[in-house]
């Protein structure tokens, strides 16, 4: 005996990779948006002082990510939030170590995008879970 929900309903659309692949994205965001959040303190004790231009650098950056996290459906999305990982590496400015976030998230956007590019392939390639097979 099965229970309501415990699958897709059969006859119907499959699982959709992209969906995913969003919440991925955006969660990665967010996550971003904690970590240069969480260097508010260090650049404060460690760095050269929270300067007010090292406060709105850190909390417009905050703020930028967490707005691309909304907006993760748009299909310029993923241009988007590769372009704003400059943003990040150009903290060396304010703080070294955030500097080394920004390297850090562009490492992990760069598997992101591979991640990306290998699941346009397999869908291509109809080698995804819910398809069919390759398009004949």
């Amino acid at each position: 005996m099965t229970t309501q929900g415990s699958g897709p309903p059969s006859g119907g659309p499959g699982p959709d990779p992209w969906k995913s692949f969003r919440g991925v994205t955006a969660g990665t965001l967010i996550l971003e948006a904690i970590v240069v959040l969480l260097a508010l303190p260090v650049v404060g004790a460690v760095g050269g002082g929270l300067t007010p231009g090292a406060l709105a650098y850190l909390l417009g950056l905050a703020a930028v990510l967490v707005v691309l996290a909304g907006l993760q459906r748009r299909s310029w999305a993923i241009w988007a939030d590769l372009a704003v990982q400059l943003i990040p590496i150009a903290g060396f400015v304010v703080y070294p170590g955030v500097g080394f976030i920004g390297l850090v998230f562009a490492a992990v956007w760069a598997l992101i995008f591979y991640v990306r590019s290998e699941v346009l392939r397999r869908e291509s390639h109809g080698l995804l879970p819910g398809q069919d097979g390759p398009p004949a």
